[in-house]
C-alpha cells in the first residue's frame, strides 16, 4: 500500500486490522534515505526523531504499568517522537491547553497523568515524573505493537479557566486520517518547508505543524515565530513554502514590507480572520489565505480562501454535513468519540448555519454560549457564575460583543454590585485566564428584567454599544 493513499485507506470503515499493521509498518519503519533527511531544519533528522520515539518507549516500559504522558513542550521534534511512541503502544498522551500550574493541576485532577515531558517542569503537579527524552534504537519501535486504530490514544482539553475543562479523545484514525487528508488536499510534499507561528500542543498546531509535515515527509522550522519581521525574514531566509498561523499574527503582518515569494499556501485557524488583514496579505504576497474551520472535538470541517470572495465555507469532501434546525451537523472520521451522534452518525456542532449554493454553508454564530476570544474558547455562563460568587455581587450578565461578523468576540459583563470596575477586574484576574476576563465591564445598581422575568440580552448589548460610541 502506498502512503499517498493513506487518507482514503483510513476512511474505509471495513478495513481489516492486518491492513492497519501494514500501514503502521510504513509509518514506524522509516527508510534509510528518510532517516538522513532533516525533520526540523538543521536540527533533528527523521532518524533522530524515530530514535527519540524508541527511547521514550523504552523509558516508559521500564516504569511498568500503564503510563499517561503529558506533553508540556513546544519542541516539535519531541512532540512528533512522543506521538510515534504512543502509536507504537508506549503510552496514552495528554496535550494541555496551557502550561500554567493552574491549568496543569486542573488537568491532573480531571484525568490524571503520571509522567510528563516538560520545558518548565517546575509547573507540574507533585508526584508527576519528568521524563528526559533520550535516543534508543529505531528497531525497538515494533510495528506489530500498534494501537487499535479506533481506540483513543491522545486526549486534549478545551475550556479550563471558565469552568471544568472538557476532555476530548482522539484515536489514530481521527488524527492520521486528517493529517493525510490535509497532505493530499493541499498537495503538501517532501519538498515543502513549514514555518509556524503556533505551538504544537493545540490541535491546530499539532495537525498542521507536526502531523501533516510528518505525513508528507516534509521539513519544518523548529521554532515558533510571532513577531512580524521575524516571520517575514524567516520565510524568506529559508524559502519556506507553507505558513501555519492565526488571525492575530496575520494582523501583525499588515506591514508595508511584507514579502513571501516562496510561499505556496498560508493557513489560518483558531478564530475569524479579519478581511482587511487577509486582503493586505494577498495584495503583498499574491497568495490568498486558506482558512480552516473546525474544532478540537470535530477536527477539520471546511475551508475557504479569501480569493474566493465569498463568506461561505466549502466542506472537506470526506466530511458529510446537514443543517439540523439552524445548527450545523457533521459526520467524519475526524470527530472525537465523546461527541454525541444521531442515528445516522451525525454530530451537532455549536454553530448556527445556513446552506448556501454549490454545497457550501454560511456560519451565523455560536448557539451554545461558547465564544472565541483571541482564538480560545470561553463559556459565558461559567464566567457569569464565577462573577456571582464575588463579594457584594447581587447579579451579573455576561454577553458576547462581536468585533466583526464572524466567530471572534469581546466579552462584556453587566454587574450589579458595590465594587469598582478596577477592583472587580482584579478579582477576576485571580479566577480566570486573562483572555476570559471581560474586557468591557459596566457596574449598575440592578439588572432590569423583561415583563416575563427574563434578561433582555439585546438591550444589554445595546448598553455596551452605546458606551463604546460615547468613548469613540
Amino acid at each position: 500500500m502506498e502512503i499517498d493513499s493513506a487518507a482514503k485507506f483510513f476512511t474505509m470503515a471495513e478495513t481489516k486490522k492486518d491492513h492497519f499493521i501494514s500501514f503502521y509498518k510504513k509509518i514506524l519503519e522509516p527508510s534509510k534515505e528518510l532517516c538522513q533527511k532533516d525533520f526540523t531544519l538543521s536540527g533533528y533528522s527523521y532518524g533522530e526523531v524515530f530514535e527519540l520515539a524508541a527511547g521514550i518507549k523504552n523509558n516508559l516500559a521500564r516504569r511498568g504499568g500503564k503510563n499517561t504522558l503529558c506533553l508540556c513542550t513546544e519542541k516539535k521534534a519531541v512532540t512528533a517522537a512522543c506521538v510515534l511512541a504512543s502509536l507504537a503502544g508506549a503510552c496514552q498522551l495528554i496535550l494541555p491547553y496551557s502550561f500554567s500550574a493552574h491549568a496543569l493541576t486542573e488537568m491532573y485532577e480531571a484525568v490524571g497523568f503520571n509522567a510528563a515531558i516538560a520545558d518548565h517542569p517546575e509547573e507540574l503537579p507533585s508526584g508527576v515524573e519528568v521524563i528526559t527524552p533520550l535516543p534508543g534504537k529505531i528497531s525497538d519501535i515494533n510495528p506489530k505493537e500498534i494501537r487499535n486504530p479506533d481506540e483513543p490514544f491522545l486526549r486534549l482539553f478545551t475550556g479550563g479557566s471558565t469552568g471544568k475543562p472538557k476532555v476530548w479523545s482522539k484515536s489514530p484514525r481521527n488524527l492520521l486520517a486528517e493529517a493525510f487528508y490535509l497532505k493530499e488536499k493541499f498537495a503538501l510534499s517532501e519538498e515543502d518547508l513549514f514555518v509556524s507561528t503556533v505551538p504544537p500542543y493545540h490541535i491546530y498546531g499539532l495537525l498542521f505543524s507536526v502531523l501533516a509535515p510528518l505525513a508528507a515527509r516534509a521539513q519544518i522550522l523548529p521554532d515558533i515565530y510571532t513577531f512580524p519581521q521575524e516571520i517575514i525574514s524567516t520565510i524568506n531566509k529559508h524559502k519556506a513554502t507553507v505558513l501555519i498561523s492565526v488571525p492575530i499574527h496575520y494582523r501583525a503582518l499588515k506591514v508595508d514590507n511584507l514579502s513571501a515569494p516562496t510561499l505556496k499556501v498560508a493557513f489560518s485557524s483558531s478564530g475569524v480572520l479579519n478581511r482587511a488583514d487577509a486582503l493586505h496579505f494577498q495584495k503583498k504576497t499574491g497568495l490568498g489565505i486558506t482558512e480552516i474551520y473546525g474544532s478540537t472535538e470535530t477536527g477539520g470541517i471546511a475551508s475557504h480562501n479569501i480569493s474566493e470572495h465569498a463568506e461561505s465555507w466549502k466542506p472537506f469532501d470526506i466530511v458529510s454535513w446537514k443543517i439540523d434546525g439552524e445548527r450545523l451537523s457533521i459526520k467524519s472520521d475526524f470527530v472525537s468519540p465523546e461527541m454525541k451522534r444521531d442515528a445516522d452518525g451525525f454530530c451537532l456542532t455549536g454553530d448556527e448555519s445556513r446552506a448556501d449554493k454549490d454545497n457550501r454553508f454560511v456560519l451565523l454564530g455560536r448557539a451554545d454560549g461558547i465564544v472565541k476570544v483571541a482564538g480560545k474558547r470561553v463559556d459565558l455562563l461559567d464566567v457569569q457564575n464565577k462573577i456571582k460568587t464575588l463579594p457584594t455581587v447581587r447579579d451579573a450578565v455576561v454577553v458576547s460583543l462581536p468585533m466583526e461578523k464572524g466567530r471572534e468576540s469581546v466579552i462584556g459583563a453587566l454587574v450589579a454590585c458595590d465594587l469598582t470596575e478596577t477592583h472587580l477586574k482584579k478579582l477576576l484576574m485571580d479566577m480566570l485566564e486573562p483572555y476570559a476576563v471581560p474586557r468591557r465591564i459596566k457596574i449598575v445598581p440592578h439588572i432590569t428584567m423583561t415583563a416575563t422575568g427574563k434578561i433582555d440580552r439585546q438591550k444589554i448589548e445595546q448598553i455596551f454599544l452605546t458606551e463604546k460610541n460615547k468613548s469613540a
